[in-house]
C-alpha cells in the first residue's frame, strides 16, 4: 500500500532535523522508501515542492499506526510551521491492473 509524500522546506535547518527522526520512525513501523530525491520537472501541471518521496507500508493499518505513533508525532513537532508536508495514504491497485476481478474489457475492433 503506497503512501505518497510531498515535501517543501521553508526552513532548511528544520528539514535536516526532521528527516532523520521521520526516517527512523518510518522504518521502525515497516515502511520503506521506493523513491526519494529532488522533485523533477513536472511533465504536466505544477508541483510546488522541493522534494518528492514515495514510501510504502505493508497495509493501511500499519501506515495509520505509524502516522499516529509517538515517534512520528515527535517528527511532526520538529517540522511544525517550518517544513510543509503533503501526504496521501493510497491503497494499491489489484494485481490485474485497474480492472476488478470478474470485470471484462472489450477490445475495440
Amino acid at each position: 500500500m503506497p503512501a505518497y509524500v510531498n515535501v517543501g522546506m521553508l526552513d532548511e535547518e528544520a528539514g535536516l532535523a526532521y528527516a532523520p527522526v521521520a526516517q527512523e520512525s518510518l522504518l521502525s513501523y515497516g515502511g520503506r522508501y521506493l523513491v526519494a530525491g529532488p522533485t523533477p520537472e513536472p511533465v504536466e501541471g505544477v508541483w510546488h515542492s522541493t522534494r518528492f518521496m514515495v514510501i510504502e507500508f505493508p497495509d493501511m493499518d500499519r501506515v495509520r499506526e505509524w502516522y499516529d505513533s509517538p515517534e512520528y508525532r515527535r517528527a511532526r513537532a520538529i517540522r511544525e510551521g517550518k517544513v510543509d508536508v503533503g501526504m496521501l495514504f493510497v491503497e494499491g491497485t489489484v494485481p490485474e491492473g485497474f480492472s476488478l476481478p470478474g470485470q471484462h474489457t472489450r477490445a475495440c475492433t
